[in-house]
């Protein structure tokens, strides 16, 4: 398995392969980048097709956190873990205590938090070999499960989204499909159901349906529906690469805001979201939430979930700015969002390469 060629290899500082056959682990660390700060990015346990489909995975996942971390302005780095298995049938509290083992041998560069298939106790059981954890529920400054902090992240992103494209103030009575309904998805749909929006639904567990369709009253349609609904906003709140070439052809909605990571398969589907009409909100910039909380925790500030809330609003701040600079020089927020990103990188990575010299 070639690394350095790898397709979404860019520039990424570390690379560690982890095996541990006695407890079955197998995982992958990329710490894309940390001239901002310390590596944090959560760990994401999925049954992978391919040892290169987990790298690729993590690669792209890792920079995508630079980048959301970037353009928080949180002091921190991007990097992120997964591990390849079945999370309801592979995973184990001595696996997790082996990831533990593993993310000491980074010394720090690197903190790992929940992604999909990790829990907060998942991330505790690792957390009882190492010191490099985050999202915990107790310790000091604790700031406990990330999801509904992204979701609501997400939900003020949809705001901000819906003000720029149709000039509403108001969810009131607008059609918005959600596309997956783990911990943030369901979290948002209560979100958006309280402001008054009309919900179409889908999931791959019947059990995480029923869940939101109880309490929201939500439509459910087939997840091959889901793509092509006549909505005024697409959510995608599950895996990434949701928007492709068969996709693009199938969306009836003027807006794409939703909490999945790496939504665009490539960089040039942003463009062509442009050149059709749609608004698309940069993922890391909308999702970023749950690590705008967790930063707190990495950084020892001790804050209240409603201050911590009320932080994470400010992503309808941040997006609105990025589509105000896009639709200035007609370019896509896609770009737009990672050209603001890698120049706060790149301008922390000249301070910090100044400092090495006169040192």
């Amino acid at each position: 398995m070639s690394v350095f060629s790898a397709p979404s290899f860019d520039d990424h500082e570390q690379i560690v392969f982890c095996n541990n056959p006695k407890t079955g682990l197998r995982a992958i660390i990329a710490v894309h980048n940390t001239a901002l700060g310390p590596a944090v990015g959560g760990c994401r346990m999925w049954d992978y097709a391919s040892d290169e489909e987990a790298l690729n995975d993590v690669l792209r996942l890792s920079r995508g956190m630079s980048y959301k971390n970037a353009m928080a302005d949180l002091g921190l780095g991007g990097g992120k873990s997964v591990i390849i298995g079945n999370s309801k049938t592979d995973k184990t509290p001595e696996l997790m205590r082996s990831f533990g083992r593993f993310l000491n041998t980074i010394g720090g560069k690197y903190l790992s938090a929940e992604d999909v298939g990790i829990s907060v106790e998942d991330i505790e059981e690792a957390g009882k070999e190492t010191k490099f954890v985050a999202g915990l529920n107790k310790g000091k400054a604790a700031s406990g499960d990330p999801s509904p902090f992204t979701a609501h992240g997400v939900f003020y992103g949809i705001k901000a989204s819906v003000k720029h494209k149709l000039g509403l103030d108001s969810l009131d009575g607008l059609k918005i499909a959600v596309q997956g309904l783990g911990h943030v998805g369901a979290a948002l749909c209560e979100e958006l159901h309280n402001q008054g929006a009309k919900l179409f639904v889908t999931d791959i567990h019947d059990k995480s349906i029923q869940n939101v369709v109880e309490k929201t009253g939500a439509t459910v349609v087939s997840t091959n529906e889901i793509t092509g609904l006549e909505v005024d906003v697409f959510a995608p709140c599950a895996l990434g690469a949701v928007i492709n070439d068969q996709t693009i052809l199938n969306f009836k909605t003027t807006i794409i805001s939703g909490a999945a990571n790496n939504q665009l398969e490539e960089d040039r589907h942003g463009e062509e979201l442009t050149k059709r009409g749609i608004l698309y909100a940069p993922d890391y910039v909308i999702n970023a939430g749950g690590i705008i909380n967790v930063a707190n925790e990495v950084h020892g500030r001790a804050v209240s979930v409603a201050d911590g809330m009320k932080k994470v609003e400010n992503v309808y701040n941040v997006l609105s700015d990025i589509y105000k600079v896009a639709d200035s020089v007609g370019r896509p927020t896609s770009i737009i969002a990672d050209e603001i990103a890698r120049a706060k990188i790149d301008s922390a990575r000249k301070k910090q390469n100044e400092g090495i010299k006169a040192a």
